[in-house]
């Protein structure tokens, strides 16, 4: 016994000596309590002190620690760590602890002017002290989140190049044609598990931002961490620049990426590829999320890596998934059932086909054929109705063309079908006119309102819009956050369908498990769980998504159900813990400082 409890206490003293000659420890030093790991093989007296030497041999000492934003903790470093790391006299004399900066934090933050501001307030938190950051996020996420994400992230990639101060993750152009693996192996952290990348074509409604995309993947990155517990050097960001047609940005100086036409056709798909074989080569198993491709690319990317790699499009999947999941919680006030329903889309992109797809799916699982389960979905572009006799539509639109005479208004589509829902993914604001709503009250009793484009001024409508000429009885849910509604002499809470109830999770339970592919079912579930985890009380006030402050617990549940999901199908490679939920709750990243001594 003794025996081998002492050659793991070897084998374990070894390999941290390893870490430390190739530097990899000193980056995630600050996050990972790898002394109490050792500590549960042995507890000899020459193994506690090799330990501790090396694990003060791979700190960066006195100011270059300070620097260090995965590592610093600023003045919440202890005496003894001063003293012993060369910080002695070079932070204020008082020690504070962590809830303390972080009241620090939020009274200045509060204090600037606007959200553009605070935007770059919090992301110069994260360039020095990450576990602060996070922890400011985590505590405050109802707040926080529409500064970090939808909607000041729009403005921020409208600024980027302007408000630009530190780079982050990476960025591979065309002419990195032959070496992206090279590029990818530059990234200090080799334990990758999440990627998400662009190509800046599409950033949320406000179109080609090229290089000035990057703001995405990195918001969204930070809510993985935030809400579902992805350790933040488990990701990486990442932008493909291959030009920009914007040409204010080929004519801005301070752009921060290539000022070129962007590059299409074969050269395109060639440096995707080779980007795909990459992230298999250097971060083998990682999960890929494609964020803000136009409808060009996204679809057909989606389709041809979506079996060969574990990937999924966000904008197409993650999007349909939040929908369908208000869709289920609206129903629970409505009192119907989803076989039963009519949809009408404005908008047919990569949400909403993406979303008319899930939903076909849902209904097939109730018992509709698939034929029977795109009836219920309709859809007007802006050439009008999709109908059959339409001979310009694309291969996705074909799915959801019907036999019905044209109809070129979405006013008089709404009249002609009389649908129980209409779901705005059209990126064009005011779409959902007064006589539209006013409409859709009088042919329901509770009409389900879902204004999803983002950012706010691109929403179809407003929520005092939609609960104003419905009567305050529309079930309402839109893409951006609005504030209470007072009606009725009762105050109405727009629920916000954001994609962070979904992709979070859905990428946890990948991580926790190892699957191989990422699965359409995966996206049901995922959407069935948080319609589950929204409450009676939750509905009475209006909102058909749970509470942002339960986030991490609604992500969990998330991340367990679409691990099952894994397991069952045979796509896990970790094997299964006999406690999942304990398992994936121990996975899970709590911004917390370490001890270095």
């Amino acid at each position: 016994m003794y025996k081998i409890a002492h050659d793991q206490e070897e084998i374990l003293i070894r390999f941290e000596k390893d870490l430390v000659d190739s530097g990899i420890l000193s980056k995630f030093l600050s996050h990972i309590n790898l002394q109490s790991m050792l500590k549960k093989s042995g507890k000899g007296d020459a193994g506690t002190r090799l330990r501790e030497q090396n694990r003060l041999a791979a700190l960066p000492s006195g100011i270059d620690l300070l620097r260090d934003p995965n590592l610093n903790k600023g003045s919440a470093f202890t005496l003894q760590e001063r003293e012993t790391l060369g910080l002695t006299g070079l932070l204020p004399p008082r020690v504070h602890s962590l809830d303390e900066q972080v009241q620090r934090i939020l009274e200045n933050l509060r204090k600037q002017s606007t959200d553009i501001e605070r935007y770059v307030y919090l992301i110069a938190l994260q360039d020095r002290n990450k576990t602060l950051f996070y922890r400011v996020l985590l505590d405050n996420i109802e707040e926080l989140m529409p500064i970090v994400y939808t909607p000041t992230v729009g403005q921020a990639c409208l600024e980027f190049g302007h408000i630009f101060r530190r780079p982050r993750g990476v960025y591979i152009t065309a002419r990195d044609k032959g070496r992206v693996a090279e590029l990818l192996g530059n990234w200090p952290f080799r334990d990758v598990r999440v990627i998400v990348v662009t190509d800046g074509e599409r950033i949320l409604g406000l179109g080609d931002l090229g290089a000035d995309g990057m703001g995405i993947p990195v918001g969204k990155l930070s809510l993985y961490s935030v809400c579902a517990g992805i350790h933040p050097s488990q990701s990486l960001p990442i932008t493909l620049d291959l030009g920009t047609d914007n040409a204010s940005l080929l004519n801005d100086p301070l752009y921060i990426g290539l000022q070129q036409p962007r590059i299409r056709g074969e050269l395109y798909d060639e440096l995707v590829e080779e980007f795909i074989l990459a992230v298999q080569q250097v971060f083998p198993g990682c999960m890929i999320q494609f964020e803000d491709f136009a409808n060009r690319n996204a679809f057909r990317l989606l389709q041809q890596y979506r079996d060969q790699i574990c990937c999924f499009n966000d904008d197409i999947q993650g999007t349909a998934a939040v929908t369908v999941a208000g869709i289920l919680s609206a129903l629970r006030c409505t009192g119907g059932e989803l076989k039963d329903q009519r949809f009408l889309f404005l908008g047919a992109g990569e949400a909403g086909l993406g979303t008319g797809g899930l939903l076909v799916q849902a209904l097939v699982e109730q018992g509709l054929s698939e034929e029977e389960a795109r009836r219920c979905c309709w859809y007007v572009d802006s050439k009008g109705l999709i109908v059959k006799s339409r001979t310009d539509l694309s291969e996705h639109k074909q799915q959801f063309a019907h036999d019905h005479p044209e109809i070129a208004d979405f006013k008089e589509a709404v009249e002609t079908l009389r649908p129980n829902a209409i779901i705005g993914v059209s990126g064009q604001p005011k779409r959902f006119t007064p006589e539209i709503l006013e409409f859709m009250a009088q042919i329901n009793e509770r009409p389900i309102i879902f204004s999803l484009s983002n950012p706010t001024s691109k929403s179809e409508c407003t929520a005092e819009e939609a609960y104003t000429w419905t009567e305050g009885r529309a079930i309402f849910a839109s893409g951006s956050p609005f504030p209470p509604v007072r009606m009725n002499g009762r105050n109405l809470y727009p629920a916000q369908g954001n994609n962070v109830y979904i992709f979070p999770g859905v990428g946890m339970g990948v991580v926790a498990s190892g699957a191989s592919r990422v699965t359409d079912e995966m996206f049901l579930v995922a959407a069935q769980t948080v319609a589950q985890e929204v409450s009676e009380t939750d509905l009475s006030y209006g909102r058909v998504y749970p509470p942002l402050p339960r986030i991490r617990e609604v992500s969990l549940a998330v991340a367990i159900a679409v691990a099952e999901v894994a397991y069952k199908d045979g796509l896990a490679v970790t094997p299964r813990p006999a406690d999942l939920k304990e398992y994936i709750q121990g996975l899970m990243f709590e911004p917390e400082y370490s001890s270095y001594i």
